[in-house]
């Protein structure tokens, strides 16, 4: 079976700096991959280079078996590969509901408009409340719910999703990774980075950790020694 995406030697950064250097990896289709790694480890500029937002410098981006090297992101979401980024990133000014339908704006996507928001709704009550109310005056963890409901309403194939529960409180963040754990079961190819090490880990199929630009560990996700990781990640080990 091809893999939904393979990222294959790759060089990316900005200008001058390059950030990964030789990273390699593989998505599974219908699988988790986690991404792991401390600050500053070049993860979501990963996820931004496989988006076609960082400029890269070397090897290849391939989806579904095909590069996409240098595509524009708007093609790489053509191609059915989405990204739900870091910081929410909404429309502060533009209702929920309003917002949810800017994710079902690509011409595929327009549609399923109606069945794809039911979903949302269904997965996320909470924006069901408040479709009408302003997206800026949302509580952190709706946002983040809104932020993931404006992903899926363009029906993704594969899903990067940037640190989905940062600065969340323990409640949202179990609704959060309920939501993650229900994707995975519905087979959808999920790209996941997280520094909830021990929560990402449960849904987890595969897992890789990164330090200065580069992939250090590489396992399955069943196989992973969480102590081993947690020194690895803070490099009290060498990989």
């Amino acid at each position: 079976m091809t893999n939904a995406l393979d990222v294959v030697s790759l060089r990316a950064g900005y200008g001058a700096i390059n950030v990964l250097w030789d990273v390699s990896l593989t998505a599974e289709t219908g699988k988790t991959t986690v991404i792991v790694g401390p600050n500053g480890a070049g993860k979501t500029t990963l996820l931004r280079a496989i988006m076609g937002l960082v400029p890269v410098t070397a090897g290849d981006i391939r989806v579904n078996g095909q590069s996409r090297k240098g595509a524009k992101t708007w093609d790489t979401v053509a191609d059915g590969v989405v990204m739900i980024p870091e910081g929410r990133m909404i429309f502060p000014d533009m209702s929920v509901e309003d917002n949810l339908m800017m994710g079902a704006f690509p011409r595929a996507c327009r549609a399923g408009w109606k069945r794809n928001k039911a979903m949302v709704f269904d997965f996320f009550p909470r924006l069901a409340e408040r479709r009408d109310q302003i997206a800026g005056t949302l509580s952190g963890g709706e946002a983040q719910m809104l932020a993931i409901g404006r992903g899926l309403m363009e029906q993704p194939r594969v899903c990067l999703i940037d640190e989905p529960s940062l600065g969340l409180a323990p409640v949202v963040v179990d609704e959060i990774f309920r939501i993650l754990g229900q994707l995975r079961a519905d087979g959808m190819t999920i790209i996941l980075v997280e520094q909830n090490t021990s929560r990402a880990l449960k849904i987890a199929d595969h897992v890789h950790l990164m330090q200065s630009g580069k992939v250090v560990l590489s396992e399955r996700g069943d196989a992973v020694d969480l102590d081993r990781l947690h020194a690895l990640y803070f490099a009290h080990d060498a990989a």
